[in-house]
């Protein structure tokens, strides 16, 4: 019973949230770091313990930002495990820049994300596109991969296959 209290009392929280965030200490950094929620309405599933947030949701976890349509939220042990993000995913961190996509899932202590579904990831003017990319949003590493091939008519593939960049060199 405790465990189910707990696990309210912490959505409860997440859910009056308001987005901002006024402190005179730095930000802390890492999984260590608050997560903080906002959204338009939550709902609570005690019974599987995990929550859900809808409309306009905006995650703040130190200098990460995630935002998208609906999330769910999983927890192990009575702490938040995981974020499934749908719809209009966007994250945005220093050493990623911003990521968007159809689906994605924030682990939250080895702070890693997975994004699927027409990826774009951009930094600075340099722009990234393909089906499903993993970034380390510690080390800012990223892993970026096109979709699966589709068998078509005769024997050719279709869809999208390949990974595909833009880079703009410097203008001096």
């Amino acid at each position: 019973m405790k465990t189910v209290f707990a696990f309210l009392a912490a959505f409860a929280a997440g859910a009056a949230a308001t987005g901002t965030l006024q402190a005179a200490a730095p930000v802390a950094q890492g999984s260590n770091a608050p997560v903080n929620i906002s959204s338009d309405s939550f709902q609570a599933d005690l019974n599987a313990k995990t929550g859900t947030y809808s409309g306009n949701v905006l995650i703040t976890q130190g200098d990460m930002k995630l935002r998208a349509n609906t999330v769910k939220l999983s927890t192990t042990n009575s702490k938040l495990d995981k974020v499934f993000a749908n719809g209009n995913v966007v994250v945005d961190s220093p050493k990623s820049g911003t990521v968007t996509g159809d689906n994605g899932i924030y682990s939250v202590v080895p702070r890693t994300l997975l994004m699927t579904g027409n990826v774009v990831m951009k930094k600075g003017t340099t722009v990234m596109r393909g089906a499903q990319l993993t970034v380390n949003l510690n080390t800012g590493q990223a892993l970026l991969g096109g979709g699966a091939k589709t068998p078509g008519p005769n024997g050719t593939t279709t869809g999208n296959t390949r990974v595909q960049g833009v880079f703009i060199p410097n203008s001096n």
